[in-house]
């Protein structure tokens, strides 16, 4: 996928494991924004971190425990969070899930 894509297939999309019980896929991205979907299985968790990226996530599917900034609430499909820039956070999946993450500016990391 090149970020000059304006559409892209989900067949189009590589998917990889960053942690345990977690994979994810780029769905689409610019420069300024993209966005990611991830997959966890029942009790894996996206260990807590930081980054300069504004991040905003969309709980697709499943009940997570959402950290941030020290404060801990759970989500459900249909809620949603945001993380502003450099906060530490961390999510664990209380049942499989899917989570629709959007990051402004796009992570270089993410692509190859």
């Amino acid at each position: 996928m090149s970020s000059n894509s304006l559409f892209v297939s989900a067949t189009e999309a590589e998917w990889t494991s960053p942690e345990p019980g977690v994979t994810r896929r780029v769905m689409t991205y610019l420069p300024e924004m993209m966005m990611v979907e991830v997959v966890f299985e029942k009790g894996a968790v996206g260990q807590l971190h930081s980054h300069p990226h504004v991040q905003s996530s969309y709980v697709a599917e499943g009940r997570f425990e959402v950290t941030i900034d020290e404060k801990t609430r759970v989500l459900e499909r249909g809620d949603s969070f945001i993380v502003p820039s450099n906060l530490v956070h961390g999510v664990k999946a209380l049942e499989s899930g899917r989570l629709i993450d959007t990051f402004t500016p796009y992570r270089a990391e993410f692509v190859k």
